[in-house]
């Protein structure tokens, strides 16, 4: 099950009490305190794991709580730490407090980790209050409680590149040709219901991974069709290749598709609209001798000044073109962000 935004408490562990006692032990008959302090409670954190991709744990466990520490003893004992708690999670989970919206962390690295609650300080047992004046301690402190917390957490995908289209352009075919991903595919809107990972081997020791957008249409980021559920997926890729159907039978205009969905991309993120983008015209093997709709997608590209691809994903037709570019593109970008000169 693919879940990408939960709600989630949080209770770190209580600290245990300090221990008010006294040395009773044959032959001393003036034994002094001997309270032992409480010990800590247990911490909670998150931990990034590239091996999770949904967050659907918490979704059957949205109360999460740490190990209290356990009561100080006589004899000058104290009481264990509680066991911290460690909750893992997929990489590129934002985590946000509910009250406020602030973003408390962003864990995009596997291995990542953060500390979400603090437990509770152990409290002091009555040994510590002695003093040369005050011989006879009965003080002693209690535990603090730990942190509480309630938190959203968001699940935003972390991939080189983004599929994005109209519903059933061919962005769940492109990525099951390219990769090794199997999302499921038919002949009727919103066939994709979840974002699908696939890693794209582009030879010469590199690969990059693609990430299948669910489909947009207009008013997604008002929340129609999926609405923003999965816009936040594009946030994190580098690059957008922007997939339009230019059959006969889609019963829509690809250059209309086009400028659409760059209005919802816009409308949702306006940094996401200025992304390096590549244009991509599917389907081109059910046009027959009608070019028109290809010729006005190409033009759209020159006046973009976008990089263009007509392929046939169904039939494999130029996707190795397309998957160099990817690479070519994602390589530039890096060379870009490294300092060095963007690779031609």
């Amino acid at each position: 099950m693919f879940i990408d935004q939960v709600k989630v408490f949080l209770q770190a562990g209580k600290g245990g009490n300090g221990c008010v006692s006294f040395r009773r032990e044959y032959g001393v008959p003036k034994g002094g305190p001997d309270g032992g302090h409480g010990g800590n409670g247990g911490h909670i954190y998150f931990l990034a794991d590239e091996g999770l991709n949904s967050l659907s744990y918490f979704r059957f466990h949205p109360i999460n709580k740490a190990r209290n520490g356990a009561n100080g003893e006589g004899g000058n004992r104290h009481g264990k730490k509680g066991a911290d708690l460690v909750l893992t999670v997929p990489m590129g989970t934002v985590i946000k407090d509910v009250k406020t919206g602030i973003v408390l962390c962003d864990l995009v690295r596997n291995g990542q980790r953060d500390l979400a609650a603090k437990g509770g300080k152990g409290g002091r047992g009555n040994a510590s209050y002695a003093t040369s004046t005050h011989q006879v301690p009965r003080e002693h402190e209690p535990g603090r409680p730990g942190e509480e917390m309630d938190l959203a957490l968001e699940l935003k995908l972390i991939a080189d590149v983004g599929l994005i289209g109209f519903p059933n352009v061919g962005k769940s075919t492109l990525i099951s040709k390219i990769s090794a991903a199997r999302p499921v595919i038919a002949d009727y809107p919103f066939t994709t219901l979840i974002p699908h990972l696939g890693v794209v081997d582009a030879g010469k020791m590199t690969s990059f991974v693609v990430a299948d957008i669910p489909g947009l249409i207009e008013g997604a980021h008002l929340g129609h069709g999926l609405g923003v559920e999965f816009l936040k997926h594009i946030e994190r890729t580098k690059v957008l290749v922007h997939i339009l159907d230019v059959s006969p039978y889609s019963g829509r205009d690809p250059v209309q598709d086009y400028g659409i969905v760059m209005t919802e991309i816009e409308a949702f993120n306006p940094a996401l609209a200025k992304r390096k983008q590549i244009l991509v015209a599917n389907k081109i093997d059910l046009l027959a001798d009608d070019q028109s709709r290809l010729d006005a997608v190409k033009k759209l590209a020159r006046r973009e000044k976008l990089p263009f691809f007509a392929v046939s994903a169904i039939k494999k037709e130029g996707m190795k073109k397309l998957v160099t570019a990817m690479a070519e593109t994602l390589a530039s970008l890096e060379g870009a962000a490294a300092g060095g000169h963007p690779s031609k």
